[in-house]
């Protein structure tokens, strides 16, 4: 169960979250980058739900893509952007994913991780030449807005749908994972030997997870294009497959709050140095950052509370 604290932290949370637009003044620089930091905190959560079964994913930007382009293709086909051309882009990619799952759920970690980030690169190259007629090749294809940019403040009630949308795609993460599912998954990534012979069966848990790591990752790509207008094969690129992995492992792999924290505080930071002028020393900023939390926080920064305690306590003792 969550504790007081944690109950607070929540609450003072979705209030900022729900108050943001006002608290920035309505600048479309600070309201563009807080949609696109929600929509990578799906993408995160989505990639980081799947770590929470044992699996290790590379590749993940391929349900991403699949998401992104699935809805802009029956969006230019109806005209517009929709809840049902999203929810089909997402169904597509889980579609894909539990087809993918069913050749490779079977292999370790990194074995698998290396299958996804085969699967996304041979994806990108698929789709910009076999399937440029549909896809519009290296050049891309306009993709319809979410909110039609005719509206007043369209970018603001974009802000609270993405919102929407994350939150609840964190709160049925959060009640699968409190779940009899959740508990197989933990069970399995723990030891998957020992899970088997509880009678849990890890392929096809594993399955299920990837299958619903893929749907949300695919909501969020169809999210992403529709909020850009664009749409590319460089949303296959592994930059898109890495994201998701360093803000979860930054904010805490295997939490509900740690893709949250990570992408927030990544976000921020690389959004600052870039309007400080910082262009590729933007990378190895973030990579240092990252060493030394991997180092000295390993389970992330949602630990550092507990290990400011403890030291706090050592000092007490001492």
């Amino acid at each position: 169960m969550l504790g007081r604290i944690s109950w607070i932290s929540i609450g003072i949370a979705l209030a900022i979250a729900v108050l943001f637009p006002l608290l920035s003044g309505m600048s479309f620089h600070v309201l563009n980058v807080a949609i696109i930091m929600l929509i990578f905190i799906l993408f995160s959560s989505a990639w980081n739900f799947l770590a929470y079964s044992g699996q290790a994913s590379l590749g993940h930007a391929a349900f991403f893509g699949i998401g992104g382009y699935i809805s802009t293709i029956l969006a230019r086909s109806a005209g517009y952007a929709s809840f049902a051309t999203i929810l089909a882009g997402g169904c597509v990619a889980a579609f894909v994913g539990f087809l993918l799952g069913l050749t490779c759920v079977r292999l370790k970690e990194w074995f698998l991780a290396m299958v996804t980030f085969g699967f996304a690169v041979i994806l990108q190259v698929v789709v910009a030449t076999t399937l440029a007629e549909t896809t519009g090749g290296w050049d891309g294809m306009i993709s319809p807005r979410l909110i039609p940019i005719s509206l007043d403040n369209y970018l603001v009630i974009e802000y609270y749908v993405i919102l929407a949308a994350t939150i609840v795609s964190i709160i049925a993460i959060y009640l699968i994972l409190r779940s009899r599912a959740g508990l197989a998954f933990a069970a399995i990534r723990e030891n998957e030997v020992e899970a088997q012979a509880a009678g849990i069966n890890p392929v096809s848990w594993k399955l299920i997870a990837f299958t619903i790591s893929s749907f949300l990752a695919g909501i969020a790509g169809a999210l992403m294009v529709h909020h850009i207008g664009f749409i590319s094969p460089e949303i296959f690129s592994a930059e898109n497959s890495f994201w998701p992995v360093i803000y979860s492992i930054f904010g805490g792999l295997g939490t509900i709050s740690g893709p949250i924290i990570g992408t927030t505080i990544l976000t921020i930071v690389w959004d600052g140095l870039k309007e400080l002028g910082l262009t590729y020393e933007r990378f190895i900023i973030i990579g240092l950052l990252l060493i030394v939390v991997v180092i000295f926080l390993p389970r992330g920064l949602v630990s550092l509370p507990e290990k400011i305690r403890e030291r706090l306590a050592q000092r007490k003792k001492g």
